[in-house]
């Protein structure tokens, strides 16, 4: 017992001697050694805060997201599904289509896992960024695909336009352009396919109305007598099934 007591004392001791700080001191610096210089972590971060904007914008989520919604308003159902299940169905059907493409990236970037260096440090930071050149290539081409070369013109045209230098060639596969014109192709395709949904909701909507006002209910809404019908019809023609299957396959290659 009363060696405990020593060993206990001796620990007290040493904490209140100054050991303590030294040893977090040491810690702080390995810590320091493993993750890099502070402006490197910087760095990182502000690389891993550009991550939804590249979700967003690089991928098939502006498309599906939209159509989505505009689904939802098509059916007249308000708030159901809720903005919680439209943005996470947008969500995983864009890592389903997008798989593909990220796998031809880590494959093409080539990016060795096995190096001695420390993580976040200067030179597994030039491993990635050399990396990201290589496997931004599969990128290139999904946006490629499905930009609209007349999208494409215009983002040329424009930034020909804003660059005032008449000596001044873009490129037209240059991410200066596709982005963009990913973007716009993606909204235009996503407003088209949202009409052909809107149309066979109208007609049901116009059908309750004519029949409420052949029977003189002028006063009542025709959108709560509608909406049973609409939902039946969307049952009915499995839409969910067809919804999925055409955002889905707009993506195949080749189509």
């Amino acid at each position: 017992m009363k060696s405990k007591l020593t060993i206990t004392s001796a620990a007290l001791a040493a904490l209140l001697t100054g050991a303590a700080p030294a040893t977090v001191f040491a810690q702080g610096a390995n810590m320091q050694g493993q993750f890099g210089s502070p402006i490197t972590l910087m760095i990182i971060m502000g690389v891993l805060s550009l991550a939804p904007f590249m979700l967003i914008m690089l991928t098939s989520f502006v498309k599906i997201s939209v159509v989505l919604s505009i689904l939802r308003n098509a059916l007249g159902t308000q708030q159901i599904p809720p903005n919680q299940v439209i943005t996470g169905l947008a969500f995983v059907l864009t890592i389903f289509v997008m798989i593909p493409v990220a796998k031809e990236a880590v494959t093409e970037a080539n990016i060795s896992t096995q190096s001695s260096s420390a993580v976040f440090s200067e030179r597994s930071i030039k491993d990635l960024i050399e990396g990201g050149k290589r496997g931004r290539e599969p990128v290139r081409r999904f946006l490629l695909h499905h930009a609209h070369e007349k999208d494409r013109l215009l983002f040329v045209d424009l930034a020909f336009r804003l660059g005032g230098d008449p000596n001044n060639i873009i490129d037209p596969e240059s991410f200066q352009v596709l982005i963009p014109a990913f973007v716009i192709s993606e909204l235009k395709e996503s407003f088209q396919i949202g009409f052909i949904i809107f149309i066979p909701f109208l007609v049901i909507d116009m059908v309750v109305a004519n029949v409420l006002l052949s029977l003189g209910m002028m006063m009542l809404s025709p959108t709560p007598i509608a909406l049973p019908f609409k939902i039946l019809l969307f049952v009915l023609v499995d839409g969910w099934f067809l919804i999925v299957q055409g955002l889905v396959l707009g993506y195949v290659r080749g189509a």
